[in-house]
C-alpha cells in the first residue's frame, strides 16, 4: 500500500493553492500521467462542495480511468475518495493554512492498485511519481500567480 506525505511552504496564498487544487478539470493540463479529468457533478454541502470526478490516468502501456469524490471544504481542505476503477483503494488530503511566508500545503495520498503488474510498476517509481506530482502543482502555481503572494 503505497503512502506519501509530505509539507511546503509556498509564496502563495492558501486560496489561490485551494483552487488550484480543486480545479480538477484542468488536471491534463500540467500534472503528469493525467490523460483527461471529466467532473460529473458538483453538489454543495455546508460549508462546501463535493464533486464526482473522473480521471484518466496514462502510464506506459497501461491507461486506466477511475473515478473519485472530491470534497471541498470551506478553503481550507481537499479530501479525494476512490469510488471505482483499477485501485483497492485511495484517499488524499489536502490542507492550506496562511503562514508568514504564504502557505503551509500538507499533502498526504494513500491507495492500492488492483493489478498486481500495475502495483509492481508504480511500486518501483512510486517516490519518485509522487514527488513529480508535487512538484507539477508547484510549477502550476508558478505560472498561474506567479511568485507574487497575493491574498
Amino acid at each position: 500500500m503505497p503512502k506519501h506525505a509530505e509539507v511546503k511552504t509556498l509564496p502563495y496564498s492558501p486560496a489561490q493553492m485551494f483552487a488550484l487544487v480543486a480545479d480538477v478539470a484542468r488536471y491534463p493540463e500540467f500534472l503528469p500521467w493525467a490523460a483527461a479529468a471529466r467532473i460529473r457533478s458538483r453538489t454543495p454541502i455546508d460549508g462546501g462542495e463535493v464533486m464526482e470526478a473522473d480521471l484518466v490516468i496514462s502510464f506506459k502501456v497501461f491507461r486506466e480511468k477511475f473515478g473519485s469524490r472530491v470534497t471541498l471544504l470551506g478553503q481550507d481542505r481537499i479530501l479525494t475518495e476512490y469510488i471505482e476503477g483499477p485501485f483497492r483503494h485511495l484517499k488524499s488530503v489536502w490542507a492550506f493554512r496562511a503562514v508568514a511566508e504564504g502557505c503551509e500545503v500538507d499533502f498526504s495520498v494513500d491507495f492500492e492498485f488492483k493489478n498486481p503488474i500495475l502495483a509492481g510498476i508504480i511500486g518501483l517509481v512510486f517516490n519518485e511519481a509522487m514527488q513529480r506530482i508535487v512538484r507539477a502543482f508547484e510549477a502550476r502555481a508558478h505560472q498561474l500567480y506567479g511568485h507574487e503572494l497575493k491574498s
